[in-house]
């Protein structure tokens, strides 16, 4: 089991995949529109990165919640990284 801190978590999670905090205190998932709360108070809720969130090491696993998602990730990543290459493209035809 890999842990992470925040900021190399969100680098890491794919669609589909949930991240959990020691002993799941909090824990997310992230779907195609983002990285959303699972449980207590805020589940459902998008989360909102604040300062508390950079001091928590995170774990990145699939669980049953994660199958509804799975699907969708091989078409995000590419939309990605297609994102990625235009901006890049863009950015090289203005220098």
């Amino acid at each position: 089991m890999e842990w992470y801190m925040f900021g190399p978590m969100i680098s890491r999670i794919r669609v589909g995949q949930k991240a959990s905090t020691p002993g799941f205190s909090r824990t997310l998932i992230r779907r195609p529109e983002g990285l959303y709360w699972t449980d207590g108070g805020q589940a459902g809720k998008i989360v909102e990165i604040r300062d508390y969130l950079f001091s928590d090491i995170w774990t990145i696993y699939e669980d049953e919640d994660c199958e509804p998602w799975l699907g969708l990730r091989e078409q995000k990543e590419r939309r990605e990284q297609e994102m990625i290459i235009n901006q890049y493209e863009d950015f090289t035809k203005n220098e």
